[in-house]
């Protein structure tokens, strides 16, 4: 009778360690004994992270991903990348859907208080997308009585209603690219988020969508990581610093964003906590 009750523990114990993420304190053992990572990343922004027809990923973020899930000791044919839109990216890391997130991810205290952050690993500024032909949009103060865009979970639209025009209309799409569309068709007048996501948009739709070019905010993208994953976090800063240091960083986002014309920046100083 002892022996079927050890062998049932035996069973139960070995259920409980088969579930994934939960199983493992940080992501370094996750990647150290399973050899596999799934990393969060956007699939609709040109330039940083995008969907492909073939089903593929490509962009600035997924480089960043693929780099640092290298140094963890996962090859790039194990990372699986799985879509997440803003709203939704700390619920991904804290259920273990994920087990980090490279999604253009500003780091805020709020979501310190939900997440671990390692990075930044880019500084980018909040700016305007309007329409190729659009004088009258030069800067967040104009957009009183105007329709503005961006997406649900994101911060930017609030901060130009608080901080610049009380007066704007807000409309929140669950993609940029849905904004994008809206501003396209006339529906809306910008769109507002970090210009290095607008440059991407701005180059896929040359001729017909412009970045206004006067960045008001700064915004510095992390890697998200479960909260309290200090081990994690470390890993991850070490990988980044680097690739700042090896050149890779400015050659990804040189194939990347480059084409758009956007000024490419130095890299930024990590801010390790």
């Amino acid at each position: 009778m002892k022996s079927r009750y050890a062998l049932f523990a035996v069973l139960v114990l070995a259920t409980a360690c088969g579930g994934g993420q939960e199983t493992y304190a940080s992501i370094v053992d996750k990647a150290k004994n399973d050899k596999k990572l799934v990393i969060g990343v956007k699939a609709d922004q040109p330039g940083l992270g995008l969907r492909t027809p073939d089903g593929a990923f490509a962009g600035f973020d997924i480089e960043v991903a693929r780099y640092v899930a290298k140094e963890l000791g996962v090859e790039p044919a194990n990372i699986t990348f799985k879509e997440t839109v803003s709203a939704n990216r700390e619920a991904f890391l804290e259920q273990g859907q994920v087990d980090m997130v490279v999604a253009t991810y500003s780091i805020t205290d709020a979501r310190k208080q939900k997440v671990s952050f390692a990075g930044p690993y880019f500084v980018a500024g909040q700016d305007l997308l309007v329409r190729a032909d659009e004088s009258a949009l030069t800067g967040p103060e104009a957009l009183n009585g105007k329709k503005l865009c961006s997406v649900a979970g994101s911060t930017p639209a609030q901060k130009v209603k608080s901080e610049y025009a009380k007066e704007v209309q807000l409309q929140e799409e669950r993609t940029y690219s849905a904004c994008v569309d809206r501003v396209l068709g006339g529906q809306l007048d910008a769109l507002t988020t970090d210009n290095v996501i607008l440059a991407g948009y701005a180059a896929q739709h040359a001729g017909k969508l412009k970045v206004v070019g006067k960045p008001f905010s700064t915004e510095k993208y992390g890697i998200g990581l479960r909260k309290d994953d200090t081990a994690g976090r470390k890993a991850v800063n070490d990988a980044l610093q680097k690739m700042f240091s090896d050149g890779s960083w400015t050659k990804a986002l040189q194939a990347s964003v480059g084409a758009s014309g956007f000024a490419l920046p130095q890299a930024p100083q990590l801010e390790r906590y």
